[in-house]
């Protein structure tokens, strides 16, 4: 989570609305460590967004419900930031080459019981 990611949540799903999820979302991580609230709008008019309905929808319910939505079966889930790597349903809890040897070793063992 940083400072503004509901608002780049919201301005990728206004973009995907209009088929162009992908170069907001390159837009947004290339700008990451920068980002301000009108950041979004610029990125959305160097895209060729129709601006008028990318507003309309930013403040849509249903894109913020469904972001709410996400958010807490992350957090149920055991997700605090990303990435978040899961193996098999199993947390990884050691993200390095060995912790993925281990857990995937573990799996593997766990299959041939």
């Amino acid at each position: 989570m940083h400072r503004f990611s509901r608002q780049a949540s919201l301005a990728d799903i206004a973009a995907g609305r209009q088929g162009k999820y992908w170069q907001m979302h390159d837009k947004i991580f290339q700008h990451y460590s920068s980002l301000s609230m009108a950041d979004f709008q610029q990125f959305a008019r160097e895209i060729g967004l129709n601006m008028p309905r990318f507003e309309h929808d930013r403040q849509d319910p249903e894109a913020i419900r469904r972001i709410n939505e996400d958010l807490r079966e992350g957090i149920a889930a055991g997700v605090h930031g990303t990435p978040t790597i899961f193996i098999n349903g199993r947390l990884l809890r050691l993200p390095t080459l060995k912790g993925f040897d281990v857990m995937i070793e573990q799996e593997l063992n766990k299959e041939k019981r």
